[in-house]
């Protein structure tokens, strides 16, 4: 479903950036075809531009190391390059490209990916490429209804954890990006699988919500809004103990999670990442690391070497 209305998104902008220019163009005004063109497929940099000014202000008051101004432009560019890869290509029309890669007799524990809102699996493509020349092995799920509940998701990563555990004999690592991050937290509590899963990674997950909630209008995106009633109740069931599995990443340049310690969990080990826009962040080589780091090592070798980071969750 989000292919197509993706796919959809970014036909119609070329179609009607084409139809701007060409008819200025003939109308004789080549300034007026060229900046509306530009303006068509390239105006989602100014919308980032707004989120960016956003964090700005409002982590001013956060405890995460300050972002300065440059480290912002350099977050924003990178995201402006980054987002039509995403959004316009990877996940349109390459969703399937890395298909799920489940060798039997690897050896070698696997991976389950979970994409965040209004993103597909094929937000992974890079990883997952990487994994399989590696020989790992991983699933990526797709979470639908794309605008439901993320109470509806646990069955979905529960799938994908069975099939992984399945092939590789071993407990995943389940590596969660934004909203990802919270359907793993659900999928936990309502499946209760503390013993089936090895470490969950999460990349820019607003564990406590984020200040661009409150322009929600879907129920997933309501659920994220600042320190919600759902966040509440599903931190209320979770042991304490559950949360030493986790491994955070989040950034003060994080343009859809904000204030920044909104990602970070107490009892987990918070990594934060300086100069990495939202989904920048997914790719960045600290994840990757972290994921072979977790995929090669023993629970308890790992967590005895793993240092929790000093920013405090709230």
């Amino acid at each position: 479903m989000l292919a197509r209305l993706q796919q959809f998104i970014t036909i119609g902008l070329v179609l009607l950036a084409a139809l701007w220019a060409t008819y200025f163009v003939r109308a004789g005004s080549p300034a007026w075809a060229a900046a509306g063109a530009l303006l068509i497929l390239f105006g989602y940099a100014l919308f980032l531009a707004t989120e960016f000014v956003l964090l700005w202000f409002v982590n001013r008051g956060d405890a995460a190391p300050r972002a300065s101004v440059g480290q912002l432009v350099a977050a924003w560019w990178n995201e402006v390059l980054t987002a039509p890869r995403v959004f316009c290509w990877r996940q349109p029309f390459r969703s399937n490209a890395v298909p799920d890669f489940l060798p039997t007799n690897s050896g070698s524990r696997g991976v389950v990916f979970v994409h965040g809102f209004v993103c597909n699996r094929g937000l992974w493509n890079p990883l997952m490429s990487r994994l399989r020349q590696l020989g790992i092995p991983f699933v990526a799920v797709n979470l639908e209804p794309v605008f439901g509940s993320i109470d509806h998701y646990a069955d979905i990563v529960d799938d994908a954890v069975q099939r992984v555990a399945a092939a590789t004999g071993q407990a995943p690592v389940l590596v969660a990006h934004s909203m990802g991050g919270l359907a793993v937290r659900a999928w936990l509590d309502a499946h209760q699988g503390d013993d089936r899963v090895h470490h969950v990674i999460t990349i820019g997950t607003p564990h406590h919500g984020t200040f661009l909630g409150r322009f929600a209008h879907t129920t997933n995106s309501r659920q994220m809004q600042l320190k919600s009633e759902w966040q509440r109740q599903l931190a209320a069931r979770e042991p304490v103990e559950r949360l030493a599995r986790f491994t955070c990443f989040y950034g003060h340049c994080d343009n859809i999670v904000f204030p920044a310690s909104m990602a970070t969990l107490s009892g987990a080990d918070n990594r934060h990442v300086a100069r990495c826009a939202h989904v920048q962040m997914a790719h960045h080589e600290d994840v990757f690391n972290e994921v072979l780091r977790w995929v090669s090592s023993s629970s308890s070798a790992v967590r005895a070497s793993s240092e929790p980071g000093a920013i405090p969750a709230r």
